[in-house]
């Protein structure tokens, strides 16, 4: 079976040159990242820029090194995702850009721009034919269709509803319009743990449709739950059951489709680094961090979405897990880090995008 290759660069330095920004820039160049654009293209570089509370999401210094990789070859690199579903600090693009500013990705840190990829409210959208298991179209982010090329530059970490969030879930759900992200959540159905609940209200405050009531406890109207999941991610009691296995399979195989409907005229034209450092439970989307599962590992870039995120998964379960986290006592090397933390099957997206030719699973990891 052919392979991928996915470059790999190690967390250790002990000398200037060895330090992760010049490693970065070995493994663009390694990797063919450099030239997956043309001079003068327009070179979406995706990134999550953290929620307000948030300090775990990437270092706007790894932006300003791929930023300056695309200009010095003649791309012309902007900074972009779309806005999210839920209420927080990037639900709008005056708010999402008021926070990628104060999280340090604005100028002269990062010399480019910030485009919010689905406009002012996050109705500017493209409709993209896919005509896959799930989705016949998908609704995703102007700014991210009209762009020449894409970089995804990804924070790996944990999700609670699709066990990790790498490449894929950067690309697929960071890039779908506020409509498109409700299209991928409808099939989740989270509940309340009664015996779990305390009633603190966080849930309340945090849900954008207004689904959840306090009482003694929580409970959720499942007419009026768009499915977001904050209410899972926002519950400092682990009240919340995001839902059924099959919600989350769905959703993991939607963030899929949302993904070959972004690339789909991309495929040469793309190209991702996964940032496998700080390796939290959660996204970076709640308004904190959480301590890491395990020790910082390292960098990896490659052209295939599903390899990069499998390789990144990999290091990740090899590795011993830290004490005191949400692992618990499921720290040996080998544990499947992200069921332990989550209970998802995590493999349902990398299974599903192999199937439809987003990539492929079997790399090659080459040390650089």
């Amino acid at each position: 079976m052919t392979r991928s290759d996915v470059f790999f660069a190690h967390i250790r330095a002990q000398k200037k040159s060895e330090n992760l920004l010049n490693k970065m820039s070995r493994l663009v160049k390694s990797s063919g990242l450099d030239r997956v654009f043309d001079r003068g293209d327009l070179v979406a570089i995706k990134l999550h820029f953290g929620e307000p509370g948030n300090t775990s999401f990437l270092r706007p210094q790894f932006a300003a090194r791929m930023v300056d990789i695309v200009r010095n070859k003649g791309g012309k690199p902007f900074l972009t995702d779309s806005n999210t579903l839920y209420i927080g600090g990037r639900s709008n693009a005056v708010d999402h850009l008021t926070t990628a500013a104060r999280h340090g990705y604005c100028m002269p840190v990062v010399d480019a721009p910030v485009v919010i990829a689905d406009g002012l409210k996050g109705n500017e959208q493209v409709e993209v034919k896919v005509s896959l298991k799930h989705c016949m179209t998908v609704k995703i982010g102007a700014a991210a269709y009209s762009a020449d090329a894409i970089i995804g530059v990804t924070h790996f970490k944990g999700h609670g509803m699709c066990g990790f969030g790498g490449s894929m879930k950067n690309i697929g759900m960071g890039f779908g319009s506020r409509t498109g992200k409700l299209d991928m959540h409808c099939d989740v159905h989270p509940t309340v743990k009664k015996g779990m609940c305390k009633g603190c209200g966080l849930c309340v405050e945090n849900c954008p449709s207004g689904a959840v009531k306090i009482g003694r406890t929580a409970s959720i109207n499942k007419r009026t739950c768009i499915g977001c999941g904050e209410c899972y991610v926002c519950c400092p009691n682990r009240a919340i059951d995001p839902g059924g296995y099959v919600g989350k399979q769905v959703l993991q195989e939607k963030i899929v489709e949302y993904c070959y409907g972004i690339l789909k005229n991309k495929r040469r034209k793309s190209g991702f680094i996964n940032f496998v450092m700080d390796v939290t439970p959660d996204c970076d989307c709640p308004p904190w961090s959480d301590k890491s599962i395990v020790a910082d590992i390292g960098i990896l870039a490659s052209k295939d979405i599903v390899a990069i995120d499998q390789a990144s998964v990999d290091l990740v379960n090899r590795e011993v897990g830290i004490d005191n986290t949400r692992l618990g006592k499921k720290t040996a090397p080998g544990t499947d880090k992200f069921d332990a933390v989550h209970d998802v099957d995590w493999r349902v997206q990398l299974s599903y995008a192999e199937e439809i030719g987003l990539g492929r699973r079997s790399y090659r990891l080459v040390e650089v």
